[in-house]
């Protein structure tokens, strides 16, 4: 974590010098998959998009998810979530169909659907992603949420240091803020899984440190999936890896092999000028990589 730092624009301040541990749902052994593709092909008309892909996630691992833009990361997400259905293969998330386990999974989209002048509060955000009970159209009480569900989204943007700023309107936030109240507001339902897509855009970089530090304290507890097009930020701390560009590649630890590499960036001979640069990716995820500290 960051020293106190007051004029932090991603978060409160730091004032914490840890994240509360989280009150995630409990029952999930270590190493029990959480998500399981098995031979998931996808297209859209005739363009395939994902082709034969095979990614095992388990209870308590960190995978970071990198590809280029337009290699069917968001397709890969859809399919996860259940928004979208393979046209040949198997998923599996938490051992049943996508749909039938929604409740469970909290997903962090790259962008708020929020209109931008809608006066909305950072704690009102945070409401939004309670699945059951409560909520503006919630049966017997109109309007508003109960007092305990209130308390609940102030204790949840506890975890992410954004409870100083419960009252705030959400459109005054900046980029790595309101990453962070997204957080939160997936995390109120107490989820087994959370999943990122492309967590780290349009954040300037002090926002990208903070909430690798967060997703990182955050890990100790929950099984996580970032999904990326940014090979930095995918080097924070992960367990695992896995590329994507139509084909995936997974490697259970941290290193990107050349094959992934290649599956990137496609093959180069010794005289191009990329390929130093190709053999040299590898080792940001390595132990003694460049953020190995964060």
């Amino acid at each position: 974590m960051h020293p106190p730092d007051h004029s932090c624009p991603s978060c409160a301040g730091h004032d914490h010098p840890t994240i509360p541990e989280p009150r995630f749902r409990s029952g999930l052994i270590s190493g029990r998959p959480v998500i399981e593709l098995s031979g998931v092909s996808f297209a859209y008309d005739s363009r395939e998009v994902l082709s034969d892909v095979n990614l095992t996630v388990s209870a308590g691992d960190f995978l970071a998810v990198i590809g280029p833009n337009g290699g069917g990361k968001t397709t890969l997400v859809k399919i996860i979530l259940g928004l979208l259905a393979p046209g040949s293969g198997t998923v599996r998330v938490l051992g049943a169909d996508p749909l039938a386990v929604r409740p469970a999974v909290g997903y962090v989209p790259q962008h708020a659907l929020i209109q931008p002048s809608f006066p909305v509060t950072v704690r009102d955000v945070v409401l939004l992603g309670l699945r059951r009970g409560g909520g503006f159209f919630s049966t017997g009480r109109w309007p508003g949420y109960s007092a305990a569900e209130k308390q609940k989204a102030l204790d949840t943007l506890d975890m992410v240091d954004m409870a100083d700023l419960a009252g705030r309107r959400f459109d005054a936030l900046s980029g790595g803020q309101k990453q962070r109240v997204l957080v939160a507001r997936a995390l109120i339902s107490d989820p087994a899984l959370l999943l990122f897509d492309e967590p780290t855009s349009n954040i300037d970089p002090q926002g990208k440190v903070c909430l690798f530090d967060l997703l990182s304290a955050l890990s100790a507890s929950i099984t996580i999936v970032m999904v990326s097009h940014d090979l930095i930020s995918a080097s924070t701390r992960i367990t695992s890896v896995a590329v994507v560009n139509t084909r995936l590649i997974q490697n259970r630890g941290r290193e990107l092999t050349p094959t992934m590499l290649e599956l990137i960036y496609g093959t180069h001979d010794a005289s191009c000028p990329l390929d130093e640069y190709i053999k040299g990716m590898s080792s940001i995820f390595t132990a003694g990589g460049p953020r190995s500290h964060i």
